[in-house]
């Protein structure tokens, strides 16, 4: 793909999250997030597979920033057991991911991968309970 493509696809991508992220509640916000990260561990194989180091790096520093703003979202005062279970999970994920930036371990992001997705799925059932989307 040439750079033009490119640049027009992250530019029809940018306003699309934008739309939904304004016309989200709290729930399908994080669905929204989590729908992003996979997207972006998609690349960064890509990258990893294609030795476009440098992309793979920034792929996985907007990983990152999605699971520490994820991590930063809990409510630690309310949330109780089941948020410091996954605060846990999402530090595993990006010490895995922090590995996978220097190890190029296709492995290791395959693992990050599956937890996410089952992570996606428990949200997605918790906002269909509560009435979402």
């Amino acid at each position: 793909m040439n750079d033009s493509v490119i640049e027009s696809y992250e530019g029809y991508r940018s306003v699309d999250l934008e739309s939904r992220a304004a016309s989200a509640s709290p729930y399908e916000l994080v669905l929204v997030l989590f729908d992003g990260l996979l997207d972006e561990l998609a690349r960064a194989r890509g990258h990893i597979e294609g030795k476009r180091y440098q992309q793979k790096g920034q792929s996985l520093e907007k990983c990152l920033n999605i699971l520490n703003g994820l991590n930063g979202a809990l409510d630690y005062d309310n949330g109780g057991e089941l948020v410091q279970g996954l605060s846990r999970l999402y530090d595993y994920c990006i010490y895995r991911l922090s590995d996978v930036s220097v190890t190029l371990s296709l492995e290791g992001l395959d693992e990050v991968v599956h937890l996410l997705e089952v992570l996606r799925e428990g949200w997605e059932g918790v906002n269909e309970k509560r009435g979402g989307r």
